[in-house]
């Protein structure tokens, strides 16, 4: 008598919903893209990723549709979404759950997803290139005959700060975060910063990125005392698109950093340095 057995299983997740929007670009860039099922509504790279089912927004999923969409991998971010990753647990579903929180840790991220869909190599090479990238980016950046002064806000009421792969960038590509020390701290209650503490350390370059909310510099110039600050007397106040910057995955490490980048070696020259 012959014994029948069930049909094998693929040897890497062919189904894969992703509740981010780094994952989904991570796998497109490794040519996996046709594997990716289900995607964050606030996904916009790349463009054509934008076509796939929308399940689910940061903080909440829509289950029915994940089911529908037989996902054989469903990737999260953080303890945001720890609510929704039990409850797809419940549900049968193999969740892997990233937590990058720095520069090194995005990079890690790429090579460990590379070798989960079995495509290690492509992630390794991925991840390299995107490392010497922000290593000729800090090469440049050491022309600089003084580091500007920099604040960047991720969210103007309260005024948050000192997000950990984004003052890594600033750094990289020349400048010192006027609050370094602010990195270490996990999550964003902890990271909330008085405007008078802005405007005593005085910085020469603002960044702004409202978590998707358009940035008024109006806003940002009209606090109280803020007139006095550098970066608003000289007119050196840029807002950079979330999508670009508050992604921890490949946007950050490429038109994140390049639009850092291009603003402080804007403000070098303006300076004479």
């Amino acid at each position: 008598m012959v014994k029948l057995y069930p049909p094998m299983s693929p040897r890497f997740p062919e189904r894969i919903v992703c509740l981010t929007e780094e994952t989904t670009e991570t796998l497109y860039l490794l040519g996996a893209g046709d594997r990716v099922v289900g995607v964050s509504g606030y996904t916009a790279r790349p463009p054509e990723a934008r076509r796939k089912p929308k399940v689910s927004a940061f903080l909440n999923a829509r289950f029915d549709k994940i089911a529908a969409l037989r996902p054989d991998l469903v990737l999260a971010f953080s303890d945001l979404q720890a609510d929704i990753a039990a409850e797809l647990i419940r549900r049968g579903f193999t969740v892997l759950t990233f937590n990058q929180r720095s520069v090194a840790e995005i990079l890690q991220m790429i090579r460990m997803l590379g070798a989960l869909v079995g495509l290690g190599a492509a992630g390794l090479d991925l991840a390299d290139r995107l490392e010497r990238d922000l290593d000729a980016i800090r090469a440049a950046a050491a022309s600089f005959r003084r580091r500007p002064r920099v604040f960047f806000e991720e969210w103007d009421a309260p005024l948050i700060s000192g997000i950990r792969w984004v003052e890594e960038l600033v750094e990289i590509a020349g400048g010192d975060p006027i609050f370094p020390e602010l990195r270490h701290a996990g999550l964003a209650k902890d990271r909330i910063v008085d405007p008078d503490r802005v405007r005593a350390a005085n910085p020469d370059v603002i960044f702004a990125s409202w978590c998707g909310k358009k940035v008024r510099p109006a806003t940002i110039t009209s606090r109280r005392g803020w007139a006095s600050v550098a970066a608003v007397q000289n007119g050196h106040i840029y807002e950079i698109k979330s999508t670009y910057i508050l992604q921890p995955g490949p946007a950050s490490l490429t038109e994140g950093v390049r639009q850092i980048s291009d603003r402080l070696r804007q403000w070098s020259l303006a300076n004479g340095h």
